[in-house]
């Protein structure tokens, strides 16, 4: 029996980063119950949401009936549709009646991802108080929980009625604050019920990677703070032992996901802790969930070849002209001689890898290159040891910045608040965009250097981080002001907007959330006037050499996302394939750069 199933209570909250498998496991666990005989409904308020994929159902914004899985019915809340709404909520009386920049101030105020937090918390704030509704299920289960900052801003007294109206400059998350009042008492029931161990459970989803499993803790922590102390911890994917003998690539993956467990067994030991195998195939029909949790293969998984690999009689995927290693592109890059490239994308997607990649190339070919990133993995150091003299690095530690721009902050626009108010803007300060505008200014500061050698930039802000920087004069309008007359004024942000000066390129995995993913954040970057230059699909299968029939298997699923999104993205593509060995040093840096290759050309694996 599953830990985290096992007496379960009414709600059941699946929180985890994109690509962990969340939306896989609350949906095969929406399953189960249903199998027990129970009544279930599921909710998801993940923005990615794939859960009406998963099931091969139009389900939306209702309650929709799921056929062939018993007494389960399924919600889909979009929340970016949700903020919408409560922009207007918020932005429609002051329409008309404030100055039109000031407005449009307010609304980007309200596009960032708090906002969409609270607008998806509003949501299902409903349906935990619509005691009808929910009478009639045994369980409620909810993929995507509310992040630990959402729940402390529900926490905290007062209002911000005015805020906005006052300061309709100030760069942080305040805006939602404004409309949180109204809301108050249901806000008060809500997170009462989250912080309830009898009525509510949270499941931490990860994977066995260092980087899944610090950001799982970093959650873990951050919703203890606020009394969400019920938590259970799935890790899911872990290589089976059985698929890994005779394979230098799966015996890798199976080490390098031992040495990390290893490493954080102390703080495992906090958590009732299920563990669950990757399977060969994708969570997609209510057959493959039912088999989720039984520990046996799905019967109707595509035969492959005794070597394993590609299933006979897949169609070989046609040639993508726009497909190359990044070797390759290293050839564009090297035109100008100088430059910036920033690497985007979520965590765990192998950003600060593929930036340190390009990095090494370039200076291998001569370039004077700066490297800057905000990875605090302890790996790094040793990954960037013994590199070409041409290249330097900067460490940003985001602790440091954030306390440094609140400070700022406080002394600035806390100036003339009450202690209330005080105490709800150093609040505010504490959350993601905070953080994200911080960290930006940090790197302002190193972008100048790009005007003489190439600078490789990881960890990049979203759109929302650059529009506020930008439409909310934080930084941009704000110098553009203050030099007026004094000859051309070249921000950041101008210089990212110039292709010619800056390379933007998304980093992403070929897996359904993940690609999900990146295309939200390539409209976000859009909104912001930056058009991306290229795509990274890192970590992939269908391009490595594997005799796995579990990997290849995996690889047939990566050929299929392939050929579903191949037509949405217009810029040059690269895939560097999952190795062997983990890329540490100039050798196998540099490898990631010669090793991609398109989809289509064969391998040992076919």
């Amino acid at each position: 029996m599953l830990t985290f199933l096992d007496k379960c209570p009414k709600f059941l909250f699946f929180t985890g980063k994109g690509g962990v498998g969340k939306t896989s496991l609350s949906c095969a666990s929406a399953v189960y119950l249903a199998d027990q005989g129970k009544k279930v409904l599921l909710v998801s308020t993940d923005p990615a949401s794939n859960v009406g994929e998963v099931f091969g159902v139009t389900i939306g914004n209702r309650v929709t009936p799921v056929p062939g899985a018993g007494a389960l019915s399924a919600l889909e809340i979009n929340p970016e549709e949700a903020a919408r709404r409560y922009r207007e909520r918020l932005v429609g009386p002051v329409r008309g009646v404030l100055p039109d920049d000031v407005v449009r101030g307010i609304e980007e105020q309200l596009s960032g991802g708090c906002t969409v937090e609270i607008a998806a918390f509003d949501e299902f704030t409903a349906l935990l108080t619509d005691e009808q509704l929910i009478a009639g299920y045994d369980h409620v289960l909810f993929d995507t929980a509310p992040t630990g900052h959402t729940i402390r801003l529900l926490k905290l007294p007062g209002a911000w009625s005015g805020f906005i109206e006052t300061n309709p400059e100030g760069a942080s998350c305040l805006g939602p604050l404004a409309g949180l009042l109204k809301q108050k008492s249901l806000y008060d029931h809500s997170v009462s019920v989250l912080s309830d161990p009898k009525r509510t459970r949270l499941i931490l989803v990860c994977r066995g990677q260092r980087s899944s499993l610090s950001e799982v803790f970093r959650t873990a922590g951050e919703l203890a703070s606020t009394g969400l102390l019920s938590q259970y911890l799935v890790i899911n994917g872990l290589f089976p032992l059985s698929q890994s003998q005779g394979d230098p690539l799966a015996e890798s993956i199976l080490r390098r996901e031992r040495q990390a467990l290893s490493e954080v067994g102390p703080q495992l030991s906090r958590f009732p802790v299920d563990r669950l195998p990757l399977k060969e195939y994708n969570m997609v029909g209510v057959d493959h969930l039912r088999s989720f949790f039984s520990g046996e293969p799905f019967r109707e998984s595509p035969s492959v070849s005794p070597a394993g690999g590609r299933p006979a009689g897949l169609p070989v995927p046609e040639e993508d002209s726009r497909s190359s290693p990044l070797e390759e592109w290293l050839d564009t890059l090297s035109v100008a001689g100088k430059g910036l490239v920033m690497m985007v994308g979520k965590g765990g997607v192998g950003k600060t890898t593929m930036a340190a990649a390009i990095a090494v190339g370039l200076a291998r070919r001569g370039f004077p290159v700066h490297l800057t990133t905000t990875d605090p993995a302890a790996h790094l150091s040793r990954t960037l040891s013994g590199l070409p003299d041409r290249l330097t690095v900067s460490r940003i530690d985001p602790e440091e910045e954030t306390a440094r721009y609140a400070r700022s902050v406080l002394s600035d626009a806390g100036k003339n608040l009450d202690a209330s108010g005080l105490r709800m803007l150093e609040e505010d300060l504490r959350s993601p965009c905070t953080e994200e505008v911080a960290v930006f200014q940090a790197f302002s500061r190193t972008i100048a250097l790009a005007d003489t050698q190439f600078v490789i930039m990881d960890t990049a802000p979203t759109g929302h981080t650059l529009l506020l920087l930008d439409a909310t004069g934080a930084y941009h309008r704000e110098v553009v002001r203050h030099t007026s007359g004094e000859g051309p004024v070249l921000t950041p942000f101008m210089r990212l907007l110039d292709p010619d000066r800056t390379k933007i390129i998304i980093v992403t995995l070929l897996e359904t959330t993940p690609v999900q993913e990146a295309f939200s954040l390539e409209a976000d970057l859009l909104r912001a006037g930056i058009t991306p230059w290229g795509w990274i699909f890192n970590q992939s299968l269908m391009v490595s050499d594997s005799l796995s029939p579990l990997l290849g298997k995996r690889a047939l699923s990566e050929e299929r996302q392939w050929e579903e999104i191949r037509g949405r993205i217009p810029h040059p593509v690269a895939f560097v394939p999952v190795r062997a060995l983990e890329p540490v040093g100039e050798k196998e840096l540099s490898a990631l750069l010669t090793d991609g290759k398109p989809p289509w050309q064969p391998s040992s694996r076919l």
